[in-house]
């Protein structure tokens, strides 16, 4: 029984670098589309964006900083690849974005959706939100319904956040090194924080780190936002 378990592991795996591959490497890296925002203020690896409006798919997970994201994916992934009421295909846009937070509560037949990018991943109260951000041209109104109940629409607003870039893995100590230099950032140019951090990935696992796009993006109060040039 152990082996049958470990070969099915392994064979999960194994389809879920087959899916990012495909997902990440099946287009050119350009034509993958991408959360759509507007820089207001830079400062070497720090920025303020403009976020505009956008839906997404989101779940929540368990687990530690590092396998929250992978436990999601799956779920999301079924989600863009036909798991929706119109089994319709969505491209899958960047980043992935992981966050923690607490659950909260959307056809079609089984649409298989575009990819953006990044996929997000944030948290609150012992769970992980991982969501995929779906393409601008859907809307909370022709978004095909996920049919797997763990995985949910949301409309995001319009919001302002501060940015940190950087490259390099995934591992929960350089992230909590990137997110002190922001919000030391933020300090020092008077930026308010309005919500949690959100961890956000552009590469696919097998990527090589030093050539890996992340970020943290924190949402801030549009109050506290200087105008470009101040």
């Amino acid at each position: 029984m152990a082996a049958t378990r470990l070969i099915r592991n392994r064979q999960g795996a194994l389809a879920v670098v087959a899916a990012l591959f495909s997902v990440f490497m099946g287009r050119p890296a350009m034509g993958q589309e991408e959360a759509k925002y507007s820089v207001v203020k830079k400062d070497g690896a720090f920025e303020v964006r403009q976020y505009e409006a956008r839906v997404v798919a989101e779940t929540f997970v368990e687990g530690d900083f590092a396998s929250a994201g992978n436990s999601a994916f799956n779920r999301l992934f079924g989600y863009i690849s036909g798991k929706n009421k119109g089994k319709q295909k969505v491209a899958m846009t960047a980043p992935v974005t992981q966050e923690t937070s607490d659950p909260s509560a959307g056809s079609k037949e089984g649409e298989k959706i575009a990819m953006t990018a990044p996929v997000t991943q944030e948290t609150s109260g012992g769970k992980f939100r991982v969501t995929f951000i779906l393409p601008a041209s859907f809307t909370m109104a022709n978004a095909p319904e996920p049919t797997d109940p763990d995985v949910k629409l949301k409309s995001e607003p319009a919001r302002k956040a501060a940015v940190v870039k950087y490259s390099g893995s995934w591992s929960q100590k350089l992230y909590d090194r990137k997110l002190a230099e922001l919000k030391d950032w933020m300090t020092t140019s008077s930026l308010v924080a309005d919500g949690n951090p959100v961890w956000a990935r552009y590469n696919p696992p097998f990527s090589i780190p030093v050539f890996r796009r992340n970020e943290i993006i924190i949402p801030i109060k549009d109050s506290a936002v200087n105008k470009p040039g101040q």
